[in-house]
């Protein structure tokens, strides 16, 4: 595995969630030259545009970025799994999530407790199921949330003719991202994310995480959204830089990154964005997030030296980059960039 430490990075695009539209999607993404194209949940499913993707490309990577894991068993999602690594020759990363407590008591009507260990607990019981059905070892899995224990031959799958499906884990704290160096493939770090974050919270939690495991860096991979500020005049860039803005105090409201602000010794603009957003006073949240902030969780440079300052940001630290080009800019000069981005 390349990885951000050695220099090798690859270059991911998302897919997006209408089904009618990711054929097409998927096609251009992998004739762009993407490593990886990834679906996340949000109004729809995460799982069915990764089949279409898999049907309409040959080479790309493809995963979920996330399908929320506590919504379903490790069963539901290890059956989907193994059937799209198998249909895609081994293409395919399940990426998971654990999303917030209110929406997976209130909105999916599931438990919800210790979201680390629990987390922790379902990959282990992916592998083991993944094992019995490759194997045909015995399925012997009890912990203290999920039980496995019965799998008959007629509700065993083909094995595989490839590895098991790669496992990544959505992490912020500290304590997530040290159970994805113990147990997960990859970590996915959020959009919300500073370089000062990355080198000084999440990359040590993931180290010591591996530690506990006996594995070295190549082992997991760190994946990594990152908002792009760019342009081919002030003006394009200037209205960029504004809608990037009201994304990242969007993000900053949210009581569960305060922590990424605090690093910064901004800590008091988390405590303002969060009551404007309790108003809905979405414009004026924007207003708050000056140059300095735009700059640490953003790549902001023109056209000719952004892919330079992408892999500037993600080097010796990120294995896959997700680059939020801003959507205005055209197909011609995203792929001139991207070129620029694998020789810089």
């Amino acid at each position: 595995m390349s990885s951000g430490c050695d220099g090798g990075i690859k270059i991911d695009g998302g897919i997006p969630m209408e089904l009618a539209r990711v054929p097409a999607a998927a096609a251009e993404l992998e004739s762009r030259g993407y490593d990886g194209g990834w679906t996340g949940e949000i109004s729809h499913d995460p799982f069915l545009p990764m089949l279409l993707a898999a049907e309409h490309t040959s080479t790309i990577e493809l995963g979920t970025s996330i399908a929320v894991a506590f919504a379903r068993t490790p069963m539901n999602v290890a059956n989907v799994a193994w059937d799209l690594q198998s249909y895609s020759g081994g293409r395919f990363i399940l990426g998971l999530g654990t999303q917030v407590q209110a929406h997976i008591e209130k909105r999916f009507s599931m438990p919800w407790s210790r979201p680390v260990s629990r987390m922790r607990e379902f990959i282990l019981a992916l592998r083991a199921i993944w094992d019995c059905w490759q194997t045909g070892s015995k399925l012997d899995f009890e912990g203290d949330f999920y039980t496995h224990k019965l799998m008959t031959p007629m509700f065993t799958p083909e094995p595989l003719s490839c590895p098991a499906p790669r496992v990544f884990v959505a992490a912020v704290g500290e304590a997530m991202t040290q159970m994805c160096g113990e147990v997960a493939d990859g970590v996915i770090a959020h959009a919300f994310t500073t370089r000062r974050y990355m080198e000084e919270v999440t990359v040590p939690a993931l180290q010591r995480g591996m530690q506990r495991s006996g594995r070295g860096r190549g082992d997991v991979a760190v994946s990594c959204p990152v908002f792009v500020v760019t342009g081919r005049t002030e003006a394009e860039l200037s209205a960029a830089a504004a809608a990037t803005k009201k994304q990242i105090a969007f993000y900053g409201s949210t009581p569960a990154y305060r922590r990424v602000l605090e690093l910064h010794g901004w800590g008091d603009l988390h405590t303002e964005l969060h009551r404007l957003s309790r108003q809905g006073d979405w414009e004026a949240m924007g207003a708050l997030i000056d140059e300095d902030v735009l700059a640490a969780f953003a790549v902001v440079a023109s056209v000719d030296e952004v892919a330079a300052a992408v892999r500037m940001r993600c080097h010796g630290v990120v294995d896959r980059v997700l680059p939020a080009f801003p959507p205005g800019l055209p197909g011609e000069v995203v792929v001139q960039v991207l070129d620029r981005l694998r020789h810089a």
